[in-house]
């Protein structure tokens, strides 16, 4: 489920995105975060939405925060076992 829904955000520009709106960016606002338009913001959200299963932005928030301490739980129970899994996806780093 969550798993097979991470691997399939890959590109970084998407990724950036995800955080930005999860931090309650605007669309105008992550388009001058990234150096961009309102418009091809909407158009990113719309493929990730379509990626993720998602409706909203509210939806990607909340799977952003599930995948962020999913990470975290995982990267926690791997070094307390010495053992890393190389398909673990890296949290996002939080400013």
């Amino acid at each position: 489920m969550l798993g097979e829904r991470i691997q399939q955000v890959r590109n970084r520009r998407q990724e950036a995105i995800i955080e930005l709106v999860a931090q309650g960016l605007t669309n105008r606002d992550v388009a001058r975060e990234l150096g961009t338009t309102e418009y091809v913001i909407k158009n990113y959200l719309r493929a990730i939405y379509d990626k993720l299963g998602l409706w909203n932005r509210v939806e990607l928030a909340l799977w952003y925060e599930a995948r962020k301490h999913e990470n975290r739980r995982s990267g926690e129970a791997a070094s307390l076992t010495g053992i890393r899994d190389s398909a673990t996806i890296p949290p996002p780093e939080v400013n």
